[in-house]
């Protein structure tokens, strides 16, 4: 094994990432077949050690990344090396490969995701499941602090491995879940009956969904568009947040003349919707109608989200459903851990979601699940059908900002977190007169801006990741964007290590 990897630069929070494949001028290979198989010994000992349990059984899933058969293969043989028993679940999705572990037809202790989300096609990553949930940060440090160990031993003799389509399991679930989902009246057997529902999966591993879902819920899916696995993701990145890839799915909605359209990213733990006019429906539309579909079921509840969803997304759930929505950290598994300590203090939470599409449902193991949301608006809209009512409807309400955008401020210093950290503490002392710090805020410096040519809120926080200053601005009016980071411009101009040069875009 080769002693000079940087385990620690593989973390990626609560994942695992790394440069799996040169083409990429400056990303040197840090995720070769060797570290791989490594990950898989340190895994299996983790495993060990979590469950007491000598005969281990974990089920391996891969995206469409050029680099996943070989990882997976590597990583399949790093396991049984160590005693562990394998299903090969060939391409997959993140869901799926978490859904195998609480399966009772199957005794699987784990299922791993060979996938890198939304990064280009170089990179590959693994995400780890038990019964429990996904693995939080704590313990991919553990399963990375084992792999540098080097000498991990047999647990007991040697794996097997065995295939298993778990991919057309898991979309059986869903078919089941849409057909008991529905109402009375409602074709239950194909309650999609005569509606053109089209799929862009970008190449990634969610064209499973047309034919195993939507075909047997009585769907037309023709015009659905890149659902073949392809790692060089010809058409567009798979990704709901890339502007690119949404205006793609809506321009097929419209060709098509498609009822509805439904994009995921490349492991299908996220997704997005367009509706029959070619409109997109997703971030904060999406979070407004999952959460009116929720409040219905739930009245009261409370809907967590990350930090930078509008005031308008507030007003919805607030005062429109009369829901309650707590405004989080960024990052999914944040969003999903505040749901889940709600829940166990007593105050009901069915639904926390991310922005960028991450959506848990309580209802489903609080898992980050693209189809599964797709599938309670499918539902939703099965139902709507007996009123002649569409999905859009149930957000026609929904105030939506003149002008928003996200500049991205880069830190030039080595110690870009603290750094990071004080130019947002020292902001609240330079604010304007008319900017008012907003109290209940759990993450960075939130500002309401109160002068007339400005009407909006920004948000300064610092990436989970990167050496960043990400700054979110909404404006209910016109040029109003412009105002507000004009004036942000002259407060961080003073930081010499702050790259203000987005803000002259």
């Amino acid at each position: 094994m080769n002693t000079s990897v940087n385990w620690k630069k593989l973390q990626n929070g609560s994942d695992i990432r790394g440069v799996a494949m040169e083409g990429i001028q400056g990303e040197t290979l840090n995720l070769t077949n060797e570290v791989v198989k490594q990950l898989g010994k340190a895994f299996a000992h983790w495993l060990n050690r979590k469950l007491n349990k000598a005969k281990i059984t974990v089920a391996v899933g891969m995206d469409s990344r050029l680099t996943g058969p070989s990882l997976k293969k590597a990583f399949m043989l790093g396991l049984t090396d160590v005693g562990v028993d394998v299903y090969d679940c060939g391409i997959a999705s993140t869901p799926a490969m978490f859904m195998t572990t609480v399966d009772h037809d199957y005794s699987i202790d784990a299922g791993v995701m060979l996938t890198a989300s939304h990064l280009p096609f170089n990179r590959n990553g693994l995400k780890f499941f038990t019964e429990e949930g996904g693995a939080d940060k704590s313990d991919i440090t553990e399963i990375l602090d084992l792999a540098a160990q080097h000498s991990l031993e047999s647990i007991q003799g040697r794996g097997t491995v065995r295939e298993l389509d778990y991919i057309s399991i898991y979309s059986n679930s869903l078919v089941r879940a849409i057909r008991s989902g529905v109402k009375d009246g409602v074709d239950k057997k194909h309650p999609l009956k005569d509606l053109r529902i089209i799929v862009d999966a970008g190449n990634g591993a969610g064209g499973f969904f047309a034919e195993k879902v939507l075909t047997e819920l009585g769907a037309e899916i023709s015009g659905s568009q890149f659902l073949e696995p392809d790692g060089n993701f010809p058409n567009h990145v798979p990704n709901p947040e890339d502007k690119e890839a949404m205006e793609s799915i809506c321009e097929a909605v419209k060709r098509e003349k498609a009822d509805l359209g439904i994009i995921f990213d490349t492991d299908v733990d996220r997704s997005a919707i367009v509706d029959k006019q070619g409109n997109p429906i997703n971030r904060n539309e999406l979070i407004a109608l999952i959460s009116a579909v929720i409040l219905d079921e739930h009245p009261g509840s409370t809907v967590v989200t990350d930090s930078i969803t509008s005031d308008g997304l507030t007003w919805f759930i607030n005062d429109h459903l009369n829901g309650k929505h707590k405004r989080f950290k960024r990052g999914y598994k944040n969003v999903i851990n505040e749901s889940l300590r709600l829940n166990a203090v007593g105050e009901e939470s069915w639904l926390a979601i991310e922005t960028s599409g991450h959506a848990a449902l309580k209802e489903n193991y609080f898992l980050d699940d693209g189809a599964y949301l797709v599938a309670k608006l499918l539902i939703k809209l099965a139902d709507l059908r007996l009123e002649n009512k569409d999905l859009s409807q149930l957000i026609k309400v929904l105030p939506t900002p003149v002008e928003s955008k996200e500049f991205r401020v880069k830190i030039n210093t080595e110690d870009f977190a603290s750094y990071g950290q004080s130019v947002i503490q020292e902001l609240e002392n330079n604010l304007f007169k008319d900017w008012e710090k907003v109290p209940e805020n759990y993450e960075g410096i939130r500002v309401q801006c109160k002068s007339v040519t400005e009407h909006g809120w920004f948000l300064v926080r610092l990436s989970l990741h990167d050496p960043v200053i990400p700054i979110n601005i909404e404006s209910n009016v016109g040029g109003g964007v412009d105002e507000i980071a004009s004036r942000l411009k002259k407060i961080l101009g003073s930081y010499t290590y702050l790259d203000i040069t987005p803000f002259d875009d």
